[in-house]
């Protein structure tokens, strides 16, 4: 819905975001891309393959590659706690798993409390970034989980899953 303010118009669209954490920082998602939220699991890991993938997950008969998320961010890793969730995407058609540290809930936010990124976040590079939501006390960054994967890790991914 469009509104005209002060000879501007205003598109305020309501985003439904899947809200989680790595580390001290938030995160949001766009609900739509987010097949299930799953705890951690048994992941088995696949030999040369890229540092910032997990492994892969047989989950209800179908293997899904994992990437660790705090890996392709470039982030410290942690071991996993009783929090770990593994958010199951869909991406260009593909089925991917990424390992959060904790996935708080689901938001519903107006676009008109976003902005778009500086050049870095929290440490993490804008390029994967769509804007970042000023909540009451607190930001909350937009992740392009498209954008966190160029068309070479989707690939390795697919390969991954079919070994």
């Amino acid at each position: 819905m469009s509104d005209v303010k002060d000879g501007k118009v205003e598109n305020n669209k309501i985003l439904q975001l899947v809200g989680f954490k790595i580390g001290q920082e938030e995160f949001g998602i766009n609900i739509l891309a987010v097949q299930e939220i799953i705890k951690i699991i048994d992941i088995t890991t696949v030999p040369n393959a890229s540092d910032y993938i997990a492994g892969v997950i047989n989950l209800r008969g179908r293997i899904i590659p994992i990437v660790h998320l705090r890996k392709r961010l470039h982030l410290p890793v942690i071991e996993t706690d009783k929090n770990t969730r593994i958010i199951v995407v869909e991406i260009e058609g593909k089925t991917i798993g990424f390992i959060v540290d904790e996935v708080q809930e689901v938001l519903r936010i107006s676009t008109d409390i976003t902005e778009k990124p500086p050049e870095l976040v929290a440490g993490v590079d804008s390029e994967y970034i769509t804007a970042v939501a000023k909540l009451d006390n607190r930001l909350l960054i937009l992740l392009d989980l498209d954008k966190t994967l160029a068309n070479d890790d989707l690939e390795e991914l697919n390969n991954v899953a079919s070994k």
